[in-house]
């Protein structure tokens, strides 16, 4: 064989491993690795495919809705298309310390598992918000944002 004749053989063969390796990435089990992004309506709208797979839900968290539990560090609240009252929502429950800057009204987008019983189990709460600051106007505490929690927190204490 000639090392041309050769050097064709080996390109060839790698054009096909390549291939095959492409194909298998794909073409097989893509679907299990899929990262469904949707509001409560999208998400409620396709029935029986929401549950179980992994879905990143995107919405506001509806009004007075926040129940945290600092001692048992449980979270539950409800995820909204938007802030009109409604509006549809789902419920959401999370084991983690919430972010600061959460709170009512405000963009979140949480990752986890819907279930038939209708809630949704987070294991990743992101809040959105935007990248301007805003100073407290004067007479504004600056930590305002924090009440939604505090008030959260003791009605759960009440319950």
């Amino acid at each position: 064989m000639s090392p041309v004749a050769r050097n064709r053989l080996i390109a060839l063969g790698a054009l096909l491993v390549a291939g095959a390796g492409l194909g298998f990435v794909a073409f097989g089990n893509i679907g299990e690795n899929l990262v469904y992004y949707w509001s409560p309506s999208e998400m409620l709208g396709q029935g029986a495919k929401a549950y179980s797979a992994t879905i990143r839900l995107g919405g506001v968290v509806e009004p007075g809705s926040i129940q945290w539990n600092a001692e048992h560090t449980t979270l539950q609240f409800r995820v909204a298309d938007d802030v009109k009252e409604g509006s549809p929502s789902v419920l959401v429950r999370s084991t983690e310390t919430p972010p600061q800057m959460f709170r009512d009204k405000i963009g979140v987008v949480v990752e986890g598992t819907y279930d038939k019983s209708g809630v949704f189990s987070s294991n990743r709460l992101m809040v959105n918000h935007s990248n301007e600051y805003r100073a407290p106007k004067e007479g504004e505490d600056p930590r305002q944002w924090q009440e939604t929690l505090s008030d959260a927190t003791t009605a759960m204490g009440a319950k």
